[in-house]
């Protein structure tokens, strides 16, 4: 059996697999609904002597001042031991995803709702999602090391028609139509970046929309645990299509996946706030490090994908629009400079830029965090309890492009200085829900490297500032886009 063949096997198993797996989650989720009826009322009564237990209503109404001041004006017009059951279940989630953060410091919890399909309302007319992987593979006969990215990109659906509806092409450019499709993008970073983009109609895609989600068109599949495919494209078929945003090339892939440690943001990507679409972007690392294992061939060469050398990282990001900059930098290739070991529990990633909520454009507003061998360090600025700053800057030279940040609270405080060739980089295309290229140039490579001083504040030290690591960072995954 050839390669592709076998891929092609493996994903009819992983359908029928996701397929039983979606009717036993709906048994559950009407077993739990029904239970969620009879508990309701009690929970709204009940919501009220929590917040005043915990001051909920005073961790809300600053959190408010990053969020439109929605929770404020809810939780003023409609108190929450209120009787007015549905407002009443909106402030209770803002509030209990608030309580949530402020009592809990971690960050590594997995929450597969996020990762769920999310163009919805709103968003099914004027939003994107997008799920993305970055790995790293050897040569199966040289040994040599490549690093490769897929993205399954969905946008607009509500629009779809029986053709892939491609923003760049003439005609929808001269008429104003919105774009509209299902686009896997694989590629590679490194000697000759490539990026490989193949568009399929939405009546040609399946998926499970609940969590965990799997999506699936032709021979190209995702779910939480695998993922299969090929993107093909030859020369002449990209040079006749420059609305394709495509190099020529041939990629398949056959993986499965295994997240490690999770970077969840708190209540700024929670339910409520996702449902009070206030956010222009939101991001959610399920995978901030991920162990890959499998195999991908590319333009005929055989590249195994092992778990130890994957350094493997999965996250997503939905929408109604992208920031504007953006800057994201992540790595689990991390070895302490102090004792020389490797960092085999730790994790970093950081992204962000101007995030829009509302009218509100904020300023630095980049979400950062490092898992270190079991120990979380986050820089969060929609936590405003923990008064985090951000400063940072980044230099597109001739050769390199180059980020350094300093992100701090009264805590903790972390310096990162990450470079990246840009030889080994590809300059990303995607369009906006509303087809506009929203980028001049978006830079992404996964062959960074660079360090990070990781320093915390404690009485032990008198509370002076006490190095915690100094760690040097290999494979790192990076953008900028402005």
């Amino acid at each position: 059996m050839g390669v592709l063949e076998e891929i092609e096997t493996n994903i009819s198993r992983a359908i029928d697999s996701a397929t039983d797996n979606a009717d036993a989650a709906i048994e559950v989720a009407k077993k739990a609904a029904t239970g969620a009826i009879h508990v309701t009322d009690g929970a709204v009564s009940k919501a009220g002597e929590i917040a005043k237990k915990y001051k909920l209503d005073e961790a809300a109404a600053s959190a408010a001042k990053s969020v439109g001041q929605m929770v404020e004006e809810v939780s003023k017009k409609y108190p929450l031991a209120g009787r007015a059951v549905e407002l009443g279940r909106s402030a209770m989630d803002v509030a209990g995803e608030v309580s949530s953060d402020i009592m809990e410091s971690g960050f590594n919890k997995s929450d597969l709702e996020r990762d769920r399909f999310m163009l919805r309302g709103k968003l099914a007319e004027q939003g994107y999602d997008c799920w993305r992987q970055f790995f790293t593979g050897h040569n199966a006969a040289t040994g040599e090391e490549k690093s490769f990215f897929l993205c399954f990109f969905a946008i607009n659906p509500a629009l779809g028609t029986d053709s892939a509806i491609l923003g760049q092409s003439e005609e929808t450019q001269s008429k104003g139509i919105k774009p509209s499709y299902l686009m896997v993008k694989a590629g590679v970073w490194g000697e000759d970046p490539k990026q490989l983009n193949r568009f399929f109609p939405w009546k040609k895609v399946s998926m499970n929309e609940g969590a965990p989600f799997s999506i699936s068109a032709d021979n190209c599949f995702l779910s939480e645990t695998r993922s299969l495919g090929r993107v093909c494209l030859r020369p002449e078929e990209v040079k006749a299509h420059p609305e394709w945003m495509s190099d020529a090339g041939d990629l398949i892939w056959d993986l499965h996946i295994d997240k490690k440690i999770a970077f969840n943001i708190g209540y700024g990507a929670g339910k409520a706030m996702r449902d009070q679409e206030a956010l222009q972007m939101l991001w959610h690392a399920e995978g901030m490090k991920t162990a890959y294992e499998g195999r991908v061939v590319y333009n005929g060469q055989v590249y195994m994908v092992r778990p130890e050398t994957s350094f493997g990282y999965a996250d997503k990001n939905w929408g109604s629009d992208f920031t504007r900059p953006w800057i994201w930098l992540a790595s689990n290739d991390l070895t302490s400079k102090i004792s020389g070991d490797k960092l085999s529990n730790s994790a970093f990633a950081i992204g962000g830029g101007k995030p829009r909520i509302g009218n509100l454009e904020v300023e630095n507003g980049l979400l950062g965090a490092i898992w270190h061998e079991g120990e979380a360090y986050q820089f969060n600025f929609s936590h405003v309890w923990t008064l985090t700053k951000t400063r940072y800057k980044v230099k597109v030279g001739k050769d390199y492009i180059r980020w350094r940040l300093i992100q701090e609270t009264p805590l903790s405080k972390m310096y990162t200085d990450i470079q990246c060739p840009r030889k080994d980089m590809v300059q990303l295309s995607y369009e906006t829900p509303g087809g506009q290229i929203r980028h001049d140039k978006f830079w992404c490579g996964g062959t960074g490297t660079g360090s990070i001083k990781l320093y915390r504040k404690s009485l032990k030290k008198d509370w002076k500032w006490e190095l915690v690591d100094e760690i040097e960072a290999a494979h790192v995954g990076c953008e900028y886009g402005d």
